[in-house]
């Protein structure tokens, strides 16, 4: 299975860069992370027509994963714990499927595009940085991979 976190924005800070790639480099076997930053559109005109643009940037990459479920992380986006992650997972996994994780703009998701999506998820219901969230995915995609595998790392 792959887990493909595609996220607007590129020039993260080398500490995002290293702890994404820490995680991904971790996961063994069933399950894979790969990472994808997708520039962000130029910062001119209304929030409107930017998360537009980003959506547009976004589809472009899921539609490259069909059969995929993607999910649209949000601040409204449903709350799970790490074991409902986890089975989530395995249940993607053991189907054969992929998950498409997007992460939009300092503005969010465009609604468009969350709506289009298969399911929302939150990390958490406070607003986190952009840079963070990736981090905190990928640490969580490989402590879900730890459950399923029964890797001491999730105690």
């Amino acid at each position: 299975m792959q887990v493909h976190l595609l996220a607007i924005g590129t020039r993260m800070p080398d500490w995002v860069n290293q702890g994404t790639h820490e995680y991904a480099r971790r996961l063994a076997g069933d399950i894979r992370l790969q990472v994808q930053e997708i520039a962000m559109p130029r910062r001119h005109g209304d929030t409107r027509s930017l998360m537009a643009a980003e959506a547009q940037a976004l589809q472009k990459h899921v539609d490259r994963h069909p059969g995929a479920l993607t999910v649209a992380m949000e601040v409204t986006g449903k709350a799970l714990e790490t074991e409902a992650m986890a089975r989530r997972l395995g249940a993607l996994r053991d189907e054969g499927r992929d998950l498409v994780l997007l992460v939009g703009g300092p503005d969010g998701l465009d609604p468009a595009l969350s709506a289009r999506c298969h399911e929302r998820w939150s990390l958490s219901a406070l607003t986190l940085p952009h840079p963070l969230v990736r981090v905190l995915l990928a640490e969580q995609v490989y402590r879900c991979w730890s459950l399923l595998s029964g890797h001491p790392y999730h105690r």
